[in-house]
């Protein structure tokens, strides 16, 4: 029964009591290279692992470097698609990994990034058909992220154009979104309401200050996500382990922002 095996493995990407997840997204070596916090995979996710975090998220050749037989549990999602910044169109993301892959290294989820609006819309959107096939047969939970990006898109963070972006995904068959928030919560309740199935945040960018991505998280929250995917405001943080904290404070337990600041002291 597949059903119960995508119920198995998505408990141990989110947390049991909240329901909510908190996920580290490693994957930017292969887009930007080896940037701050992801020199040392193992490193890293060992900090982010101490935090809270349920779950990294990484490209297939990275798991030997870094996951782990050791220290605090935390989930795996293997990413299945992939571009770099050097190439002509870093929009055009391909398949690198496949899920039977995946469930060969022991993930317990697969990820699939999509830019709706870019020029190799139509081949990622089949893309995203066949691969949520396979997890259904597989019982394996899909992760979409899906993005508004494209030369006909001027705002990505548009909460009209993340809406729609974030429904193509559970259109063909997601079991959660990732996608940019549209900077408030009374927008990205819209993006929420069009969506029927959980909705997690992009970490985004690294913000100016902690309290300024902390308040992102807060109000995504209020908004009603089901989590956070933070990615170089974690690993890239001063101290990513009580960055980590912070973050899975306010998604868990419903901290508001100035507690969670006081995390980071």
């Amino acid at each position: 029964m597949p059903e119960i095996g995508k119920k198995v493995r998505l408990e141990r990407i989110l947390d049991r009591k909240s329901g909510n997840m908190l996920i580290i997204p490693m994957d930017h070596g292969i887009s930007e290279g080896p940037i701050k916090g992801l020199v040392n995979i193992g490193e890293t996710i060992n900090k982010v692992a101490e935090g809270g975090a349920d779950a990294v998220l990484m490209q297939k050749g990275m798991v030997k470097h870094g996951h782990r037989g050791y220290g605090h549990d935390i989930g795996l999602i293997i990413h299945t698609s992939a571009s770099t910044s050097l190439g002509p169109d870093p929009n055009n993301k391909v398949a690198v990994c496949t899920v039977e892959e995946a469930i060969k290294l022991g993930a317990d989820a697969v990820s699939v990034h999509i830019n709706v609006g870019s020029d190799t819309e139509s081949d990622q959107l089949q893309y995203l058909g066949a691969v949520s096939d396979d997890c259904d047969y597989w019982g394996m939970p899909l992760v979409a992220m899906m993005y508004p990006r494209g030369a006909a898109i001027p705002n990505q963070h548009d909460p009209v154009a993340v809406a729609h972006a974030a429904r193509v995904g559970a259109e063909l068959g997601a079991d959660i979104i990732k996608t940019n928030y549209t900077g408030d919560p009374d927008s990205f309740k819209t993006v929420v309401a069009g969506c029927p199935i959980p909705v997690v945040i992009a970490g985004g960018p690294k913000t100016n200050t902690d309290k300024e991505f902390l308040q992102m998280i807060k109000g995504a929250m209020e908004a009603g996500a089901k989590g956070a995917a933070v990615g170089r405001n974690a690993f890239q943080a001063n101290d990513p382990t009580l960055m980590t904290r912070a973050v899975a404070a306010i998604l868990h337990d419903g901290v508001d922002v100035d507690k969670a600041l006081e995390i980071l002291v």
